[in-house]
């Protein structure tokens, strides 16, 4: 019956559709109110989440235009402007040189593929307060000899949700039910996983109440995972789940803090010195602003449980600061990074320590894939200018270490380089990073991204060696 999951919340959205448009009562619609006469208003952005864009302004006549708006804003009722239908388009494709996947050690010759990922989606809005959004993805890895299961995903359901939105006392409360996707600050433990071809979905109950300053997120979720032998058939299962409740303060405008408990849970974990039954309870905390020029984001994490037979105890902490010359030309920002996370210290002891980073983004670090949090200490110092409004180039070297030798060096996400746990040396390399962002237009996107790692000897001794990569990518945005 898992194996039905995406077919059937096809279906549901499919028959609630109409459902949902035949209960707009006209109470529902009075409540709305009519376009303001004031200022034209914007047209929206193309947005990260595509669900969260609203094209209700569409039904202002001064708004500008623009081709095949008529499908942007399809209005289904003549009083409530709240009430439409959307349909959408994404599509990004990136080349790909990477001439020593894990470092090389699994015999990998130069690698030169294509990362092509479309998607398309529709969005029913009902009085601004009832969402059905529905999102396929297609996504294939071409000239790729050895696809993962983050490369290719021919055709699935990426995100299928019913949401709500409803006024409680004086704030506002929002659910989502079905697959979907989220992400938490700057995604290093909670990501949306942008950075492979294949974004990380989740079938999930989503809560959240919002009374300023505060949020309160409470959330089930089975992770989605990738099959890939017909179309439709990705699955999540009641044997790995993550769940999060969490608490958000806005400090100032600018500032905020957040902190959240989660639970992580698979029946069949497979770890360099570990496997079984991983029961993994998580205690976050992130504190991030901007001020006089300055800003900073930090976020600690502690992790503690069982995998198999040993007992769980983890950790990682990281941080980004930077000051912005805002009257200089270009605009320049000093950066600092600091990130570190724990690994195991005793091979063979019950104390089992590699953290564990949960579902990373690899655009944290770089996108070569060559960083992962466990096992880990970096430092990595940048500069960012901006020599136009709409381009951005930033320049990086960082230098990293293994936090104890008795663990293994990890690569993104969190696989272990072979031959080098248990090995001498804590310094595993040094890298130098290189990203030029160029807004084309509002809804074209053009990236290029060159890194050059140096290995360490406890990678160049288990048959590693230094590695290259780079990415071109364009995203466009409908």
């Amino acid at each position: 019956m898992r194996r039905l999951f995406s077919a059937f919340v096809a279906a549901a959205v499919l028959l609630v559709t109409p459902l949902l448009v035949s209960f707009v009562t006209p109470a529902a619609v009075a409540q709305q109110s009519a376009p303001s006469s004031a200022d034209v208003p914007a047209r929206p952005s193309i947005l990260f989440n595509r669900w969260q864009e609203d094209w209700s302004v569409l039904a202002d006549p001064r708004v500008s235009r623009q081709p095949l708006d008529a499908l942007k804003y399809i209005p289904l009722s003549s009083s409530d402007p709240k009430t439409y239908l959307s349909f959408g388009a994404t599509v990004r494709e990136r080349f790909e040189s990477n001439n020593a996947v894990n470092f090389g050690t699994g015999g990998n010759q130069n690698a030169n593929y294509l990362l092509s990922r479309t998607e398309l989606h529709v969005d029913l809005r009902i009085a601004g307060q009832i969402q059905v959004f529905a999102q396929l993805q297609s996504d294939f890895a071409p000239w790729k000899e050895k696809p993962t299961p983050v490369d290719v995903n021919s055709l699935d359901l990426e995100q299928a949700f019913v949401a709500l939105v409803e006024p409680v006392g004086k704030g506002i409360m929002k659910v989502r039910l079905g697959r979907q996707q989220f992400a938490f600050d700057l995604q290093r433990f909670v990501s949306v996983r942008d950075g492979p071809n294949v974004r990380q979905s989740f079938d999930a109950v989503w809560a959240d109440y919002e009374l300023e300053p505060w949020r309160f997120i409470a959330f089930y979720s089975q992770p989605v995972q990738v099959r890939n032998i017909r179309p439709f058939d990705d699955y999540s299962t009641g044997q790995f789940t993550f769940s999060v409740v969490r608490l958000e303060r806005k400090l100032s405008k600018t500032t905020g803090l957040s902190a959240y408990y989660a639970r992580y849970a698979q029946d069949n974990a497979q770890y360099l010195n570990a496997s079984g039954v991983e029961r993994r309870d998580v205690a976050d905390i992130h504190f991030a602003g901007a001020e006089n020029g300055f800003d900073w984001d930090v976020e600690a994490m502690v992790q503690a449980g069982s995998v198999g037979n040993k007992t769980i105890f983890a950790w990682a902490m990281g941080a980004i600061a930077g000051y912005t010359f805002a009257d200089v030309s270009m605009t320049p920002r000093l950066g600092l990074q600091f990130d570190i996370g724990s690994g195991t210290n005793d091979r063979n002891g019950s104390v089992f320590g590699t953290f564990n980073p949960l579902f990373p983004n690899g655009y944290y670090f770089t996108l070569g894939g060559f960083t992962s949090y466990s096992n880990l200490i970096h430092i990595k110092p940048s500069l960012t200018v901006r020599p136009t409004k709409s381009t951005r180039l930033m320049l990086a070297a960082a230098a990293q270490w293994r936090q104890t030798t008795a663990d293994a060096v990890y690569a993104q996400p969190n696989v272990p380089v072979p031959g080098t746990a248990g090995q001498p040396g804590s310094y595993t390399g040094s890298y130098g990073q290189l990203r030029f962002d160029w807004t084309v237009t509002p809804y074209l996107n053009f990236a290029v991204e060159a890194v050059y790692f140096v290995v360490g000897d406890v990678i160049r001794r288990a048959g590693g060696r230094d590695g290259s990569y780079i990415g071109v990518q364009l995203a466009f945005g409908w």
